[in-house]
């Protein structure tokens, strides 16, 4: 059966180095968000110091332009930070305009992109048709989100796995990852990648536990707290 890839959904310093050194880890992903998070105050500077630690296994770093002239401009920096780099381009910007122009160009010119904030099939569509078939490139598809608005995620990635599946280069991931099971499913329909925040990775070390073992430790849990709450009745 094919793998299905895990990435490490993180841009935290610390975190990256130590899961850079895990085997179950495939790849990374950052996001502007996630970068605020984990402190960075020069863009270029904390991209830089995450691939001093991340120098083979693929990362993906956001452009965060509005404009397509700028979107480009950053995009070629971006590129030349690495040859693991992805540059990440978002689907549409701010104002709703489809970036096919701008992916277009810099996959022709053999740069590595990750499609992001993706969430319906005719997207999909149309980000392929933009795509050089002979340039790696992902298609991030925002399962998580979709599924906490009450929509099912699967049948989207079914069929765009099943639009791409004959061309190597080009991948499908699973992101916004909200438990371990989504990695289950992820494998189920045969998708190329997920990431996940490294809580839910370590979560998948821990499939195969019994559903005996699994109630011990929810009572002991329960149990353990009470004594610690010295709850009296």
């Amino acid at each position: 059966m094919m793998k299905t890839k895990i990435f490490c959904d993180i841009a935290d310093y610390k975190t990256i180095k130590i899961y850079n050194k895990k085997s179950l880890v495939n790849g990374f992903t950052t996001n502007p968000s996630l970068m605020r998070l984990a402190g960075a105050k020069n863009y270029k500077k904390y991209c830089l110091k995450l691939l001093m630690v991340c120098k083979k296994k693929p990362i993906s770093f956001e452009v965060f332009a509005d404009n397509k002239r700028e979107i480009l401009n950053q995009a070629y920096k971006i590129n030349k930070w690495g040859k693991n780099v992805y540059v990440k381009i978002p689907v549409v910007n701010s104002k709703g305009l489809f970036m096919g122009s701008v992916i277009k160009e810099l996959s022709n010119k053999g740069i590595k992109l990750n499609i992001t904030a993706v969430y319906t099939f005719e997207q999909v569509k149309k980000i392929f048709q933009c795509l050089n078939k002979k340039t790696k490139s992902i298609i991030s598809i925002f399962a998580g989100r979709m599924s906490d608005k009450g929509k099912d995620p699967v049948p989207i990635f079914k069929k765009s796995i099943s639009l791409t599946k004959r061309n190597a280069n080009v991948e499908i991931l699973w992101a916004s990852t909200r438990e371990a099971y989504n990695y289950i499913q992820a494998k189920q329909i045969r998708c190329n990648i997920i990431t996940m925040p490294p809580k839910i990775i370590n979560q998948i070390n821990e499939f195969g536990k019994s559903f005996n073992s699994l109630t011990l430790d929810t009572v002991k849990g329960f149990l353990k707290d009470s004594k610690k709450s010295k709850f009296k009745i």
